[in-house]
């Protein structure tokens, strides 16, 4: 089934040592009302490893239904003072406690992935996660994609990596993807990283792509408590500790 859905991408700035506290007040606090006030399920809440990238920080990826889900979200998100639902001021109000900021972008996916829904529906998940950001010339994110698609899919296979994510950033120069990979252990993480090496095996197909891809940046994650990736469903109000809308 083809995958028309939209997502938002979010790299979260944690304050201090709040990380945990942020991740439950994003899946239970946050988003049982976003599936119900806009229709948004929660794809993954995730920390980054730090020796792999910046931190403290948190990585987060939103599901709509389609662009106009994701516009109806903005028309509600964007009535109140400063640009906030006001009826999340309580809400925002603890969540400026746990973080100081963070870089969005808006994801398409590539037709042939998997929704949350069915991801988790098929066992979909790892002890930890490999999230790349990759730079292509302009307008070639969809040709990378393909080539994912079509060569590093079974390539990876027999090192236990299973792709559970494949999008190309919106609004901008169609020359950014994203891809996000379960790992089954972190030794199969070990196992991948030595076959990119100069005499693994997989360095023949990332050659491939010289003249495609201008960056390729890969950092590690492991999910929430409460990421779908890991409870096998989306968070709910009986998640929740000390706390009321």
């Amino acid at each position: 089934m083809s995958n028309d859905r939209v997502y938002i991408h979010e790299f979260i700035d944690i304050i201090g040592h709040n990380r945990a506290n942020y991740m439950q007040h994003m899946t239970a606090n946050w988003s049982p009302v976003a599936q119900e006030a806009r229709r948004q399920l929660c794809y993954g809440v995730w920390a980054v490893v730090g020796s792999t990238g910046r931190w403290p920080e948190v990585v987060n990826i939103w599901e709509h239904d389609g662009w106009d889900d994701l516009a109806a979200s903005f028309a509600v998100e964007t009535v109140g003072r400063g640009a906030q639902d006001p009826a999340l001021e309580k809400w925002w109000a603890r969540a400026a406690e746990f973080r100081r900021g963070g870089l969005d972008r808006i994801l398409e996916p590539a037709s042939w992935t998997r929704p949350i829904t069915e991801l988790c529906a098929d066992g979909v998940t790892g002890q930890c996660y490999a999230h790349e950001v990759i730079r292509v010339r302009p307008g070639a994110a969809a040709d990378l994609l393909e080539q994912v698609r079509e060569e590093a899919i079974p390539l990876a296979g027999p090192y236990g990596w299973e792709l559970a994510g494949a999008w190309k950033t919106a609004m901008a120069d169609d020359d950014e993807c994203i891809l996000l990979w379960t790992v089954p252990s972190w030794a199969a993480w070990a196992s991948y990283e030595k076959a990119l090496t100069p005499s693994g095996d997989l360095a023949t197909w990332r050659r491939t792509l010289d003249g495609l891809v201008e960056r390729w940046q890969r950092i590690m994650l492991v999910d929430a408590p409460l990421s779908p990736f890991r409870t096998g469903r989306q968070p709910s109000r009986d998640d929740r500790v000390d706390w009321e809308d």
